[in-house]
């Protein structure tokens, strides 16, 4: 059976995360997009980061992020997260994240991270295994820019609308 290219979750926005207007803060979207990641990682492929930093010294850590905010998330609504694995190469990996509605009507945030292979023991980059690669290129879901505004827009015009 192969393995997903686009992961999803649900969760639901808490209080401890939101602004004074029962928003979902700016600052905790990302928070909610690396722990669906982070929980899918697991779960479809196998890969617990933290695991692997305590046993072989090596993990990602995030060297970029882009984020559009379209629509708020509001206080104990239910999001659903999905992403996916949009490039990489030797010691990177750029993975797009979006969140919508429950119901997946409404497209609220989509953020683009690129996460860097690294060494914890050097403190330097490290270059992916033989067996990341293999793994990367049977999940690589590839989009059609790689201009994250021209993303957005195309996002825009597809059926989930902001």
């Amino acid at each position: 059976m192969p393995l997903p290219n686009v992961v999803s979750s649900t969760t639901k926005i808490r209080f401890q995360d939101c602004d004074p207007f029962n928003h979902l803060n700016n600052g905790s979207y990302i928070n909610y997009f690396v722990n669906h990641r982070e929980d899918q990682l697991i779960k479809h492929y196998n890969i617990d980061i933290y695991d692997m930093a305590k046993t072989i010294g090596i993990s990602w850590v995030t060297g970029s992020n882009q984020i559009a905010y379209l629509r708020p998330a509001f206080l104990m609504e239910t999001v659903n997260i999905e992403s996916q694995l949009i490039a990489y190469n030797d010691s990177e990996i750029k993975v797009e994240m979006r969140m919508y509605d429950e119901h997946r009507t409404q497209l609220k945030a989509v953020l683009w991270s690129v996460f860097v292979h690294f060494d914890l023991v050097k403190q330097k980059r490290a270059q992916h295994r033989s067996s990341e690669m293999q793994l990367f290129e049977a999940i690589y879901n590839p989009i059609d820019t790689e201009i994250f505004e021209e993303r957005i827009q195309h996002l825009k015009l597809q059926k989930v609308l902001v």
